[in-house]
């Protein structure tokens, strides 16, 4: 459905596309289906907050929905990318042709991405926490009236590990870039130091994008940059899986 008047009178969201924007749609869908299937290309997309648990009750986290990773992993596998999703601290729905692997923590994330290793496309969508604390309690902390200090060390850093891989490093790396300030610098000096070929970017300031069904993106290449329109999480996995689709075509 497009944006227009429809024949119930009313404006809005819900008027059918003319035939002839569907005729093309389901052409060029089925044209670059068959070209990545011929290619037998595969993909794993990582997705979701991680978890680092202090004890069996309490952990450090954030706020991703995992929602964008998991609508980049539906468009490749309908785009006829073999695709496994590594998904943490989410519930998302199976799909046929689309294998879900649930995880907690940024090292278990760390070592599924191993196993699926070597892949001609790796996508790391996921908000994966960057410390976790060196000593986790196996019995709920109680309080006592006094302050405690939990000691942290980094998690391993994943896109960073695939990104610079000498050997069985996937054909494009794709990192996302979730900021507060100074979007496109920060995107572009990790675009640099992860060694990924494509960042997307995101400004997460002030409570934005996480848990919404909307993404400002911008695109970052070693070569060029732009800003998408804002659109739906579903709308910017499309575009990108179209891009991915185009860049395997040549």
């Amino acid at each position: 459905p497009v944006t227009g008047e429809m024949a119930c009178g009313e404006y809005g969201s819900g008027k059918m596309s003319s035939p002839r924007q569907i005729f093309s749609e389901i052409t060029n869908f089925f044209k670059d289906k068959n070209i990545i299937k011929k290619k037998k290309i595969t993909a794993l997309v990582t997705t979701g907050p991680t978890r680092e648990y202090i004890d069996p009750v309490r952990y450090i986290s954030n706020e991703s929905s995992g929602k964008q990773g998991y609508e980049i992993a539906i468009a490749l596998a309908r785009a006829g990318v073999k695709t496994t999703l590594v998904a943490g601290a989410s519930n998302f729905n199976p799909l046929h042709d689309l294998e879900i692997i649930n995880v907690t923590s940024a090292n278990v994330m760390f070592e599924k991405v191993k196993q699926l290793l070597p892949v001609d496309i790796a996508v790391c969508a996921a908000a994966v926490s960057d410390y976790k604390v060196n000593q986790t309690s196996i019995t709920k902390i109680k309080k006592t009236g006094d302050n405690i200090f939990l000691e942290l060390s980094e998690n391993p850093d994943i896109l960073k590990r695939i990104g610079k891989r000498n050997s069985l490093r996937p054909k494009l790396v794709i990192g996302f870039a979730a900021e507060t300030e100074n979007l496109q610098k920060n995107a572009e000096a990790k675009l640099l130091s992860k060694g990924c070929d494509w960042i997307l970017a995101n400004d997460v300031s002030n409570g934005k994008v996480f848990g919404e069904d909307e993404n400002n993106i911008m695109f970052i290449s070693k070569n060029k940059s732009g800003t998408w329109n804002k659109m739906t999480k579903e709308n910017v996995a499309k575009k990108l899986s179209s891009n991915i689709s185009d860049y395997f075509s040549v």
